[in-house]
């Protein structure tokens, strides 16, 4: 397998977890949060498909698809229109919910296409290109998708996490 196919891979394992952690779930759950201070289901799910979108976008050179499927509009957030969730604070986080997981789902899985015919055409040499040049070391388009798979890898995990804390309680 060449490195594009370990990145798809990566990134349709995370589309499983996403899936896995959203589908079937009535609203109430999507938005509940754990105690005053913790993230929710959707607040997760946003956060890292906002991140994902933005992250790869930039790399790729594309629009995100946030704003090119004006994906803004139908969440309605009372947020920055390029807000990604990064240091949002607790009422900010309260303040992402969604009427259903079809809208969450509907952006990831458009984002997640995107992403994998972004990467599918990727070679070794072009994961060495510098995408970030404000770091120490400068970041390479390889760190930066890998810093974003992992990011969505724990962010999945929590919304699994919180989905089958509310399922306990029931």
């Amino acid at each position: 397998m060449n490195s594009a196919g370990i990145l798809a891979d990566a990134f349709e394992r995370i589309h499983e977890a996403v899936h896995a952690a959203v589908e079937g779930l009535p609203p109430q759950d999507l938005n509940a949060r754990l105690d005053g201070e913790a993230n929710s289901i959707a607040w997760l799910v946003w956060h890292l498909t906002r991140v994902q979108d933005d992250h790869v976008a930039d790399a790729a050179g594309t629009e995100q698809v946030w704003f090119a499927k004006d994906w803004v509009s139908r969440f309605e957030l009372p947020l920055e229109k390029g807000s990604t969730g990064y240091g949002h604070s607790s009422a900010q986080v309260g303040s992402v919910t969604v009427e259903s997981g079809d809208l969450l789902l509907g952006y990831f899985d458009a984002v997640n296409e995107q992403t994998l015919g972004f990467v599918r055409g990727l070679d070794g040499r072009a994961l060495d290109r510098v995408v970030d040049e404000a770091w120490s070391p400068p970041v390479t388009l390889g760190v930066r998708l890998i810093s974003v798979i992992a990011d969505d890898l724990q962010h999945a995990g929590q919304a699994a996490f919180v989905r089958g804390a509310l399922e306990r309680r029931q």
